[in-house]
């Protein structure tokens, strides 16, 4: 029984560290919490090495002068300035800042941001939309489903004529450009295209942090933004971003660059570096880039250049994760609300593991049984520890016992209950998705977003209860000790999940009603043999 207790200990408190670790450290304890958009708003590894030194060119920004110009899509709404086409708004269309009626929608360029140029050329380390002359006849443009438009933006500097050409589409969030540079004597030069970005989490949140990401060979995501403030750069990069769970600005080149990042300012400022660029007298080059600001949805990311959905890592549990949200959102197709598609997805993993969950707890059921046969042998052998374990181990083979069989089962439920966590974390649909708008009898709105925290902690607190029901119904711990840490593990458990994701404490909550069900039935099934045995 120690045996047995002990594993399960030390499963629950592993994943009970791991949950907190991610809770209060997400990613990385270095994690600078950006400014909140909304109150802006409200206001107006791989082949990398560091950077020695701020990276000049990055560091440089300043006011902009320009004309507005908007581009409407069903999608989103852009705002640029004539000054070279630099980025001042990027405005969701299907997603709000909050849940408030009145909340403005996901803007993933803050007046912050805006200030540091998104979007922005920097050609031989001079700022273009600071340096360059730039005329254009781009003019307010609405796009209809299906269409694409492109604006186009021609300035001149340091000898170099440049040909901006901005290609929105209806129906995806990316931006794709193409760069035309003209020199009037040979030449070779280097081009860079930039973007910035603040706060991404729509509000602070300790496990949706605002980070900065690249990928070359793998994804690297670097969450302690301080540490960025010295600049880093990266060789041969497929693209850089910046994200939170939800939603990413990214920069993807159409081949390997050299890739810049930096955090100044509260505002993360990338750049996609071409070297080397040969210019003869005369003859145009093109350089190409593609921009990605919206969410990360699976689908839309598959369809992104540049392995950009590289970007939803769900960690060593990926496979897992990303079956999990497939099923889920099969599960909601059919009941339309995400609330119900998890407890119902809970209740199809329960099932699956169910023989599992039987064998752990028979195997409990019998360590149970023969607990006053081990009693004795300790009391009757002390401190002799070997003797002691011998006739413990005779004990396991006349019954059959295998001290740890209650515990395997659980073990390798244990990676789906991650993947699926990471999935539920990060899962996009999630986010202001409503399980029961409203608290039964009131007009007091609950569970209306499953990506955030019950406002009344009411899931979490029924969750905590049903654990130490759980406990109640499973053997006593011999050792006092254990005892007294597996008693408290109710609480400490309900203390973190106060404020996980409603989806999350949903998901914990349903599966614990279904195992103390499954308990309970075992109990309820033995009881009769062992009165007849008696």
């Amino acid at each position: 029984m120690d045996n047995n207790k002990r594993v399960l200990l030390a499963i629950a408190l592993c994943l009970g560290v791991l949950i907190a670790w991610q809770y209060f450290f997400p990613q990385n304890s270095l994690i600078q919490k950006a400014p909140d958009q909304q109150a802006q708003q409200q206001g107006q590894k791989a082949e990398s090495k560091p950077a020695a030194k701020p990276d000049p060119s990055m560091a440089q920004a300043e006011p902009l002068p320009g004309s507005p110009i908007v581009v409407s899509t069903p999608l989103y709404k852009a705002t640029l300035l004539t000054s070279g086409g630099v980025l001042q708004h990027f405005t969701l269309s299907k997603y709000k800042l909050s849940l408030d009626q009145n909340s403005p929608n996901m803007d993933l360029v803050s007046a912050q941001a805006a200030s540091k140029a998104p979007m922005g050329l920097i050609v031989d380390g001079k700022a273009s939309w600071r340096d360059a002359a730039w005329t254009t006849d781009a003019k307010d443009t609405t796009l209809a489903p299906g269409s694409t438009a492109t604006l186009t933006f021609t300035g001149a500097v340091g000898g170099i004529t440049i040909k901006r050409e901005l290609t929105f589409h209806a129906d995806k969030y990316e931006i794709d450009e193409a760069v035309t540079l003209v020199s009037q004597a040979p030449q070779v030069s280097k081009l860079a295209f930039t973007l910035a970005a603040g706060s991404l989490t729509g509000g602070e949140a300790n496990y949706n942090p605002t980070r900065a990401a690249f990928y070359t060979k793998s994804l690297e995501e670097i969450t302690g933004l301080d540490g960025l403030k010295e600049g880093k750069i990266v060789d041969s990069g497929q693209w850089a971003a910046v994200e939170s769970n939800y939603f990413i600005s990214a920069l993807i080149p159409a081949s390997p660059a050299l890739l810049k990042l930096q955090h100044v300012d509260g505002v993360t400022r990338l750049a996609a570096e071409r070297d080397n660029i040969s210019l003869a007298a005369g003859t145009p080059v093109k350089v190409q880039n593609s921009y990605y600001l919206g969410p990360k949805e699976r689908s839309t990311l598959a369809q992104a250049p540049g392995n950009l959905k590289a970007a939803l890592d769900y960690g060593w549990f990926h496979i897992l994760a990303e079956g999990c949200l497939w099923l889920l959102h099969f599960l909601y197709g059919y009941v339309h609300n995400y609330g119900l598609a998890i407890i119902i997805l809970t209740v199809l993993i329960k099932a699956a593991f169910w023989p599992l969950s039987q064998k752990s707890y028979k195997s409990m059921e019998k360590m149970r049984q023969i607990q006053p046969l081990m009693a004795a042998i300790r009391e009757k052998h002390g401190e002799d520890r070997t003797k002691m374990n011998e006739e413990l181990m005779q004990l396991y083979k006349t019954y059959k016992v295998n001290p740890a069989g209650g515990c395997l089962p659980i073990m390798v439920q244990i990676p789906v209950f991650f993947g699926l966590y990471q999935a539920l974390l990060n899962s996009i649909e999630l986010r202001h998705a409503a399980f029961i708008a409203k608290l039964p009898f009131t007009d007091l709105p609950w569970l209306a977003d499953l990506s955030a925290k019950d406002p009344y902690y009411i899931t979490p607190l029924i969750m905590g209860a049903t654990m130490f029901i759980q406990q109640r119904m499973s053997p006593p711990v011999g050792d006092p000790t254990q005892a007294k840490i597996m008693l408290f593990m109710p609480v400490v458990f309900t203390f973190m999940f106060l404020n996980f994701p409603s989806g999350l404490v949903i998901y914990w909550l349903v599966n614990n009603v279904l195992s103390i069900a499954q308990q309970g039935m075992l109990m309820k099934g033995s009881a009769p043999a062992q009165a007849k045995k008696a």
